[in-house]
């Protein structure tokens, strides 16, 4: 299975919903807390092409989006394939 990172913030309802789609399917991910550590922010907006809102997903090397873009691989049925390439 691929490594999955999420940049969030605890106040943020779309990472808490995005976390929710991952631990229902039992995907591990490493959770990186923006607002707790606000020194990985740059590291997300570089990463993400200059998004700066929450959650930013990766799924290995690829940048997933945010918690719509997760939610629509799921409906079209391609996360599984993206989290076991």
């Amino acid at each position: 299975m691929q490594p999955v990172e999420i940049y969030t913030s605890p106040l943020c309802g779309f990472c808490h919903a995005a976390k929710r789609l991952l631990k229902k399917k039992g995907v591990n991910f490493s959770e990186i807390n923006v607002l707790t550590n606000p020194s990985r922010k740059p590291e997300m907006i570089q990463r993400a092409g200059g998004k700066h809102t929450v959650p930013q997903i990766f799924v290995g090397d690829t940048h997933v989006g945010g918690c719509d873009e997760l939610y629509a691989l799921e409906r079209a049925g391609k996360l599984d394939a993206l989290l076991s390439a």
